[in-house]
């Protein structure tokens, strides 16, 4: 379990390089971060359909039988995507990770007066933005803590695509205050959410839910993922990329690199 809980907060604090990139006045290359951000999506969309769903049928079938295991499990996968997707319209378009991404120079004043109102509401935003990042790190954690080797691949991939996520939460905030600072700050709260949501699928593996049901969660983490690397990070990729090809080369690298260290792994 510390192994998992572990892992999210480290993924998580990747959000912090891309705070400090942003009041550095650092940029990557945009090539670099559709690429990057690609191989994340095609990371947690083999590993979602090819580990996670087959590992939460497998489970549920241990108590059930094979056709009502995969009906459960299937039924838990649009629920993840529901969450995500209920936590995404959430979000006001001027602060939302999944809209700003690619979209950073394209600020204007309006903006930043719009998110200087919202930043005197802290508490709100500092929430909104949690959620945002709450459903990875429960992801991590459960696949972590069941498989370690499957976690540790799902976890670069999260890594990877908070750097781009972390810019994207510090450069509303640094054009509306002008703070460093504020701008840092807010980009490794939205990180830090991560390892809380890790400890409440710690707490939902310890103290309450049955053994029989974890297979649930599988589905719901594995819709949670798919949804992210679709509506999030390939739509990131797009805005970031300068050439069509950027973006399906990154997730074929992605997708090639888990099923290698898979098949490492299985072998050792």
């Amino acid at each position: 379990m510390l192994l998992a809980l572990s892992v999210s907060l480290l993924a998580g604090l990747a959000t912090s390089i891309g705070g400090v990139l942003v009041v550095q006045r650092r940029e990557l290359g945009r090539e670099f971060l559709a690429v990057a951000l690609a191989f994340a999506a095609g990371a947690m969309l083999l590993i979602s359909f090819m580990q996670v769903l087959p590992l939460g049928i497998e489970w549920m079938a241990e108590t059930y039988s094979l056709a009502v295991a995969e009906a459960l499990v299937f039924a838990a996968f649009f629920v993840g995507i529901a969450l995500v997707l209920i936590i995404d319209r959430a979000l006001p378009t001027s602060m939302n990770p999944s809209e700003i991404e690619g979209r950073e120079a394209a600020l204007h004043a309006g903006d930043a007066a719009r998110n200087t109102r919202l930043l005197r509401s802290g508490l709100l935003v500092g929430l909104v933005l949690g959620l945002h990042n709450f459903p990875e790190g429960m992801a991590t954690f459960f696949t972590t803590y069941h498989e370690p080797a499957v976690g540790v691949a799902l976890a670069v991939a999260v890594a990877i695509h908070n750097v781009p996520e972390g810019i994207a939460v510090a450069a509303p905030v640094y054009a509306a205050t002008g703070s460093r600072r504020t701008a840092l700050w807010w980009a490794t709260v939205s990180g830090l959410m991560e390892p809380v949501g890790a400890l409440v699928a710690a707490a939902l593996v310890s103290w309450v839910v049955p053994e029989s049901v974890l297979g649930m969660f599988y589905g719901v983490v594995a819709g949670m993922m798919v949804f992210l690397a679709l509506d999030e990070m390939l739509q990131a990729s797009w805005r970031y990329q300068t050439d069509k090809h950027q973006t399906i080369y990154g997730m074929l690298a992605g997708m090639a690199t888990v099923a290698a260290s898979l098949v490492l792994f299985a072998a050792a």
